[in-house]
């Protein structure tokens, strides 16, 4: 596999959580939401760096987190986010080593990434440029107008929910990134940025554990989780 950096957004404020604290530093079991998430993929040999982006206030929280995990090897660094999750992504390339090959994006509050997902969407991004986690529909999509009346019901066969990482090689996702902030365009992922650009994106299924937590059910669910694996 190709030496691979992640890029960790975690500028988010907890509004919707309900939660004073920004979403990556609210406690999961005893340790922050952040520190979960991180620790999925420093099991990962192929990653050399992981950059965060956040808000300066919370540089060292982040700093102290990291420090917690006992990385070895890694290259770490944190950067200012944007007001938009795609400019603390942009911001993030300024401090990406020259050696790296692979970036992958993940959200800050999706800490039950799997190992062997992240590596399958690694690879398959190595292969065609571009690859993503994602699970199929499990509800019927309707799409609305403006006055919120039905238009139609799209086949379900054909969606499906994206998750992350979405990984890219490099001179893809710094060649999406440039034609948007030229064309002012905000994508509402890292794929739609990249599939703009004409570049194909292979979606490898992931699972449903792999949740992200935005409000408080999510964070319910997420403790049921946390203690179904320490049981086992």
């Amino acid at each position: 596999m190709l030496k691979l950096a992640v890029i960790i957004p975690a500028a988010g404020s907890g509004t919707r959580m309900g939660s004073r604290l920004p979403k990556p530093f609210i406690k999961l079991g005893n340790v922050p939401i952040l520190a979960h998430t991180l620790s999925s993929f420093l099991e990962i040999p192929d990653v050399v760096q992981v950059i965060v982006a956040t808000s300066k206030e919370w540089f060292d929280e982040v700093e102290n987190i990291y420090s917690s995990l006992n990385a070895q090897g890694v290259q770490f660094a944190v950067v200012e986010g944007g007001s938009e999750r795609q400019f603390s992504i942009n911001n993030a390339f300024s401090a990406l080593s020259e050696e790296i090959e692979l970036v992958a994006v993940h959200d800050a509050v999706r800490p039950f990434i799997k190992k062997e997902l992240i590596i399958k969407c690694a690879e398959e991004a190595s292969r065609v440029g571009a690859a993503m986690i994602g699970v199929p529909a499990k509800d019927t999509i309707k799409k609305i107008d403006e006055n919120q009346v039905v238009e139609s019901t799209p086949d379900r066969r054909f969606l499906w929910q994206a998750q992350t990482p979405q990984i890219f090689k490099r001179e893809i996702l710094e060649k999406a990134y440039a034609s948007a902030i030229k064309d002012g365009f905000l994508g509402t992922d890292d794929a739609s940025v990249v599939e703009r650009i004409g570049q194909k994106v292979k979606l490898v299924e992931g699972d449903r554990e792999n949740l992200k937590i935005t409000y408080p059910v999510d964070l319910k669910i997420a403790e049921l989780i946390l203690n179904e694996e320490e049981l086992f």
